[in-house]
């Protein structure tokens, strides 16, 4: 394939989610051994979680999280698609792989490794752009349905919620992984395939 016919894989992630951030570092190693590009959207883990019951500690870690996810929609507003997927990368970056839990200053720092404008942070303590993170948001759910989280991974006319790992593939490993998510995702009957968590997230 030509770089003008790869196919668009839609990627939708919340900045502080650690599983979304391995999911989204596989990816951009799918991107390298597939004929894909990535195409970057914002969902919110403290829209999707609005009217829940919840442990107050993850209450409280999504009202700190309305933050990065609004400094995510003020990049993608004013510089565009592919700006965002930079901006995800130094934020989460600091995020996870530094593990700064200030998560305005882990924008700030973001935003100043890219040289963008310090008033991105000033306006990410607003709502300005809620409409715009929360319509994109939807459009990510719409395709999988309200009882999962981030990341959502669309390709062609597959979309799943996951692939959920506790380790980032490289390379063909990461390519036969991503070849095995979109055939079962292709089956309109399939739906899961789970067991239990029993290793911590690992950002290497």
């Amino acid at each position: 394939m030509t770089e003008q016919t790869r196919e668009t894989v839609d990627f939708w992630f919340d900045p502080i989610c650690p599983f979304a951030w391995i999911t989204s570092r596989w990816i951009l190693e799918v991107e390298q051994v597939r004929d894909i590009e990535v195409k970057w959207h914002i969902m919110s883990l403290s829209v999707l979680n609005e009217g829940r019951d919840l442990d107050e500690g993850y209450r409280k870690l999504l009202d700190r999280a309305w933050l990065p996810a609004r400094a995510a929609t003020q990049v993608w507003e004013r510089h565009g698609d592919q700006k965002l997927g930079e901006f995800y990368t130094a934020v989460g970056t600091r995020i996870h792989n530094e593990g700064e839990k200030d998560f305005e200053a882990a924008v700030a720092g973001a935003l100043a490794d890219l040289s963008l404008e310090a008033s991105i942070l000033d306006a990410a303590k607003t709502d300005e752009l809620d409409e715009k993170m929360r319509a994109s948001h939807q459009e990510g759910i719409s395709k999988v349905g309200d009882e999962v989280g981030t990341p959502v991974v669309a390709f062609n006319d597959t979309a799943f919620f996951g692939p959920v790992m506790t380790r980032i593939p490289r390379g063909e490993q990461a390519g036969k992984i991503f070849d095995a998510a979109v055939t079962l995702g292709s089956f309109e009957y399939f739906y899961e395939l789970k067991r239990s968590r029993t290793t911590s997230p690992e950002f290497d």
